[in-house]
């Protein structure tokens, strides 16, 4: 049986999913972790090395697995993370970290296109959808020619995490429409990079690579360097999309109405939209899946580590026993609100220097009331980006739940509840590898749109809300939302 492979590359964790083109089974399934660094504070960074030597565990045991069940992998696509940027030599090997979405050293230089150079930074927004923050390649660029410009000078190629390790595959210096639209530096409307994004950052057309469609496809060539892989010559290779958007489609939500939620280590809400869309203070990103496909919505930086925070600092026992302990108390944790800005903010604030706060405290608040707490905090924030966002696209009748949070019945229950909305989860978690997948049927004509790709998404339990509840929290979000205009 021929198959294919999305490989998910996370900033937790690389994953690789083999599936058949008809979605019937799970042929294949391999994770292996990957380990931030923060050398010095509000920095974020991995080891490429590191990157690519987790890529060939993966993708090897994958290949092996495919093999010994009498498989043939005919097409590897790619699901990556967004916002990294990573120095390279003409080479293509790296010449440095690769600093991620969650570093925060060029503060100052988003604030600067916020307020003192306003006029550019909306004009660079409107150009290509991403919100100014120290997220961005762009800012992080701005950073280096202001403090390391010889790094600027002596670094012949800049690119993200994927563009790496398709270089590695291909020999190609490419990048995807979709990873192009989150990096502050490509005009969507144009597809092509954004010469005034480029003189503010202070890098040449030529250090960037070649963009091209999602459903972009060159065949594997095994060279030396890519060894181990168990890939054999001629395999397709498809670029993929970045993260978010392929959630969006491996969890089936391609139509209006429709929300993704997914909470990870961080988190995001999404819908997806026909035309490109714009937020006249910058407060949503709008980015590229494929032609007539675009994801728009907003991130917030605290998610599942809001979690770990409680589970490891406050409560200093394991998740499951925290997230027991937080079922015992009743919905609004008795009026006691938790803003979970534990390492700043993107959407809705988009300020990297805020921090979280409980308040309300009382006599009566127990440790589990803290943990109940954080948990509606979290969600609560990720519903003001959602009103936010619904603005504009009208409102989600249903939302598709995946990422970590969605094996916690007790906290997307929490979602439906807080929504009013019924909430889905999909069979499968791995929606960035099932995203990819779906995206290599279109590529291959197995199906002719995303719409069709969608359809065969398959889905497990639906979380009902209950309207008792829902008036509650009604309640304690209009709190929760006073409290966070004081910031």
């Amino acid at each position: 049986m021929n198959c294919f492979v999305g490989v998910d590359v996370g900033t937790t964790n690389i994953k690789a999913l083999a599936m058949p083109s008809d979605l019937s089974q799970i042929l294949a399934h391999a994770s292996a972790p990957v380990t931030t660094i923060h050398p010095e504070p509000g920095y974020a960074e991995q080891d490429p090395a590191e990157i690519w030597a987790a890529f060939v565990k993966v993708i090897a045991e994958v290949s092996r697995e495919v093999t010994e069940g009498g498989h043939v992998i005919t097409h590897v696509a790619f699901c990556t993370a967004m916002h990294s940027l990573l120095p390279m030599a003409a080479d293509g090997s790296s010449i440095g970290n690769a600093i991620l979405w969650s570093d925060n050293r060029a503060d100052a230089q988003a604030s600067a296109l916020r307020t003192t150079q306003a006029d550019l930074g909306k004009a660079i927004y409107t150009q290509t959808g991403t919100p100014l923050h120290p997220m961005i390649p762009l800012c992080k660029l701005a950073w280096l020619r202001e403090h390391d410009p010889r790094l600027l000078r002596r670094t012949a190629h800049f690119g993200s995490i994927k563009e790496f390790l398709w270089h590695k595959l291909t020999g190609e210096f490419e990048i995807d429409f979709s990873i192009a639209t989150a990096t502050g530096l490509f005009n969507e409307s144009k597809r092509d990079w954004s010469q005034q994004a480029m003189d503010y950052a202070g890098v040449r057309v030529d250090q960037l690579s070649t963009p091209v469609p999602t459903t972009h496809q060159r065949p594997y060539q095994p060279r030396p360097e890519t060894a181990g892989t168990g890939l054999t010559a001629g395999i397709s290779l498809v670029i993929g999309a970045s993260d978010g958007c392929l959630a969006n489609l491996g969890a089936g939500a391609i139509k209006a109405g429709t929300a993704t939620l997914t909470i990870g280590t961080s988190g995001a809400i999404r819908q997806t939209v026909q035309k490109p869309l714009r937020d006249d203070q910058g407060r949503l990103f709008c980015y590229f899946l494929d032609e007539g496909y675009y994801v728009v919505g907003g991130p917030t930086n605290n998610g599942g580590n809001v979690l770990e925070w409680v589970s490891e600092k406050l409560a200093q026992q394991d998740t499951e026993t925290v997230l027991t302990e937080a079922a015992t108390i009743d919905p609004g944790s008795d009026g006691l609100l938790f803003l979970p800005y534990l390492q700043g903010e993107r959407a809705p604030l988009w300020d990297a220097s805020v921090r979280g706060a409980y308040l309300h405290v009382d006599w009566q608040h127990t440790r589990a009331h803290f943990i109940r707490a954080s948990l509606e905090g979290v969600l609560f924030n990720l519903l003001s980006i959602n009103e936010l966002l619904t603005r504009h696209t009208g409102p989600a009748r249903v939302i598709h739940a995946n990422g970590g949070f969605a094996q916690s019945t007790l906290w997307v229950q929490m979602l439906a509840d807080i929504a009013g909305i019924p909430v889905r989860l999909n069979a499968s978690n791995e929606s960035g590898s099932m995203g990819a997948i779906l995206l290599t049927m279109k590529a291959t004509g197995v199906v002719k749109t995303l719409d069709e790709a969608a359809e065969r998404v398959a889905f497990g339990n639906t979380f009902q809300p209950d309207l008792d509840r829902h008036t509650i929290y009604r309640t304690e979000f209009k709190k929760w939302q006073k409290a966070l205009g004081k910031l």
